[in-house]
This record gives structure tokens, sequence and C-alpha cells, in this order.
């Protein structure tokens, strides 16, 4: 795990004041929302490829990579705008991405490019929030997961978890609960190895059978102080947890799917022996076993200084697996029906500083990229621009809000859906977004 400047995991950091709003709508949509049932009508006349995908694949770039140094570039800038890489072709002409990214050269018709996506929270926890959900963070609330969401609408069958998180999650249940909270690996899986989840993998030498009388002599003394119990929201999720957990230990469907080393050399090999590689590899097995969503964390992108020689050193294995990873997808005939969602907190300044001998980039909200694939989506296309510097939107700014609409769009879920919290308080999941209908023309 990669701390990031401010030395604070997301859960470690306490909230406090009010955050300021000011993002610009995103420019050449229908006037008002446009929800599950305007893109749906619009996918039935033919306007918008329909949506597909029933399971996820969320990876989040913790630290903020550089959107000109992956994918927009500015060639024609100052040389203390546009660094040191190059842009190269990709499969799609007339879209360029970095030198460093060929593999993804190679599969651009399978994803879109998000250019001059922007907000204005400058902080890693706040970012990070605002991106799991969709939602600008408040203090007064907490939003859920997209994995959380998917539980809650989506849920899998009892032998299998909901979500799957790995390493970890960087956002919670929120308001739904504990019950809906994600399962952490809390590791990342090694090529060629079983990959044992703790909790799943019967270490020390217990026996299912063993598990099965342990959770009957705990059913009797559940039913002994039933009684005496209170109604209360985090006893009723535990309790979820615990049903939730003796039907997974006891499923050798579960136990299975996690075990990569059940994947023909062939199909694994293009995944790499890093851990974003084989984390990739991992969360594709969940998703085709029924896992509704999987998140991979790949972390180390807080470039404030050496910004290109650290790119170097991160962007090969974040090419090599994700590349593997749409091929897979498309391999497996999954692609259709699994929505894929890459993005970083935020982007990186523009201008190059002088905190070292190479410089760095610091963070920057006002622009930033996103990627998108699988359902619906239609891969080989750019969609929104940055101006000459890559300073802020050309036009007008795509939200983390608009993303995170059309991501559940995606996946059949009304974006306008009405959630009540436990004290009755009603949220719309995602109250400023709006679906982005150029993804899925």
């Amino acid at each position: 795990m990669h701390r990031t400047c401010d030395g604070m995991r997301r859960r470690d950091l306490l909230r406090a004041g009010v955050i300021a709003t000011g993002t610009l709508p995103f420019a050449g949509l229908p006037s008002g929302n446009l929800g599950l049932d305007g893109f749906l009508r619009m996918a039935d006349a033919g306007e918008l490829k329909s949506a597909r995908a029933d399971r996820a694949i969320f990876i989040e770039l913790p630290g903020g990579p550089s959107h000109m140094d992956t994918f927009d570039l500015k060639p024609n800038a100052p040389a203390e705008v546009r660094g040191k890489f190059n842009p190269i072709k990709t499969n799609v002409p007339g879209i360029e991405i970095c030198e460093h990214l060929p593999k993804l050269a190679a599969v651009a018709d399978k994803f879109a490019i998000l250019r001059g996506v922007s907000h204005t929270l400058a902080a890693h926890q706040l970012g990070q929030e605002y991106v799991n959900t969709g939602s600008r963070p408040v203090p007064s609330l907490e939003y859920p997961s997209f994995g959380s969401v998917m539980g809650k609408e989506r849920p899998t069958d009892p032998d299998l978890p909901n979500q799957v998180a790995i390493p970890r999650a960087a956002q919670g249940a929120g308001f739904l609960g504990i019950a809906h909270a994600p399962l952490e690996t809390n590791a990342t899986p090694v090529a060629g190895k079983r990959f044992a989840v703790r909790g799943l993998s019967l270490v020390g030498g217990i026996t299912v059978d063993e598990v099965r009388r342990r959770q009957s002599l705990l059913n009797k003394l559940d039913r002994r102080f039933a009684n005496v119990q209170s109604n209360d929201a985090l006893l009723e999720g535990l309790d979820q947890f615990g049903m939730r957990a003796y039907d997974m230990i006891t499923s050798a469907r579960a136990r299975e799917a996690f075990d990569i080393s059940r994947e023909p050399e062939s199909f694994a090999k293009p995944f790499g022996d890093s851990a974003f590689g084989q984390s990739c590899l991992l969360a594709l097995r969940l998703v085709e076993s029924g896992v509704r969503l999987a998140s991979v964390q790949y972390g180390g992108w807080d470039t404030h200084t050496d910004n290109f020689t650290r790119l170097q050193e991160r962007l090969p294995a974040f090419d090599e697996g994700l590349s593997a990873l749409f091929a897979g997808l498309e391999m497996r005939g999954l692609l259709e029906s699994t929505a894929v969602y890459v993005t970083g907190e935020f982007g990186r300044t523009p201008k190059i500083n002088d905190r070292s001998t190479e410089g760095g980039r610091d963070h920057y909200p006002r622009c930033m990229f996103m990627l998108m694939a699988g359902g619906g989506v239609r891969g080989g296309q750019v969609i929104g621009e940055s101006d000459d510097t890559a300073a802020g939107p050309r036009h007008e700014a795509i939200k983390p809000d608009d993303v995170a609409a059309s991501f559940y769009a995606n996946l059949g879920i009304d974006p306008k859906s009405e959630y009540q919290t436990s004290t009755g308080r009603p949220i719309t999941l995602v109250r400023d977004g709006e679906v982005i209908p150029e993804l899925f023309a």
C-alpha cells in the first residue's frame, strides 16, 4: 500500500469543515437530467447502445496520476508543461496516448477516454470519496461505494461476496450500513500461486465439518440470546456478515473463485507477474464467478518529485495488467456484460515544479482523465477535451458525478434512485450527475 503525501488513509482522516462547490456542467447533454428511464428510451430508439452490464470492475489509482503524461499529452505545449514523454498512435486513428502505454494503445478500441474531467477537491481523501461515490463529500453523511450499491441492488448468491476489494477498499458502505461493506483481501495475488483469502481458506487444519459444527453451536446460542439482543443496525449487519461468511467458507465455489492458479498459463501470462496485473486477473475471475463488483487499488501516483522516473516505474505494470484485462474480458465473452471504470482522484499540475532534479507535478483536480469500458460503452473514442496546456476543460467540464451516473446507468441502476438513511433521511444516489450519452452512442 502506498500512502499519499498527506500521510493518511481515508479511514484515518476525521472529516471537518464545509466543502465548497462549483464545477461546470458537461456540454452537449440534453436539457435536464438524463436518468435511467431516459437513457433506456434513447437506447430503445437506437440512439444509444443499450445497457447490458450486470457486473463491474472498478480500478482506482490512489495518488492521482498525471493526465498530461498518460492519456492527455500536449506535445506542442511549452517545455515546462509538456514533459519528457511522447505520444504514440493507438489502433484507433486519431487517438494518441503515452509512449509508455504501448499495450493499451493496441487495445484502444475497447475503452473510451474521458478528458477534461474536472472538480475542485485537491485533497486525496476528499477526492477519493468523490470519485468512489459520484457525490461530493459532506461532513454530515457518508455516501456508499459503487460496490455497496451493487450489492444492494443486484445481490449475488449467498455463497459469494457481493463485492471484493483487492487489496483494500477506499470507500465503505456509508449510510447503507455494514451489511453492504466489501470483503477486503488485504493482500494481492502472486503469479502461479493459489491465492488464499483469510476466512475463506480454512487455514490451521480446520475442516469444513468443524466449521459446520461451530456454526451449529453459534446458531443455538443466537436463539438462546435472541430475546435480549437489541434491534441495532450494527448487530443486524454483523449477523448478516456471519451468515454470509459461513456460506462462503463452506463453499468450494467461493474458494475456487479466488484461486488464480487454476487459470491456464496461456490466459494468465499476458497479465504479467506484477501485483497489479495479478489483481486484474483475480478481478476478472471473480466477476466471471458471479461477484457483482471487484475493485482493484494500484497506488503510487503522488508524484510531487521525480515525476517521470516514478511514472516509468509504475506505467509498465499498469499498461500490461489493464490491457490484459480488456483483452481477457473480451476473450471470455465478458466485456459486454462487465462495466469497467478506471480513475484516480485528480490529475497533476500542468507546469512541472522544481522540487527535484527532474521536477514533479502537484495535485490538480481542475483537469484529469478517466477510462470507461464494457457494457453499452462504445470503445475507441475520446469524450471531452482539455485546453492547450491541459490546465482545464477546453469547453465545459465533465464532472465525476456525470461519470458515476453513466456507470450506474450502464449497470441498469437508476442514478436518481432515492434511498433512506437509518434515520429516514431521503438521499438521491447521484444527485448532481447526468448520464453522458456520447459514451453509449
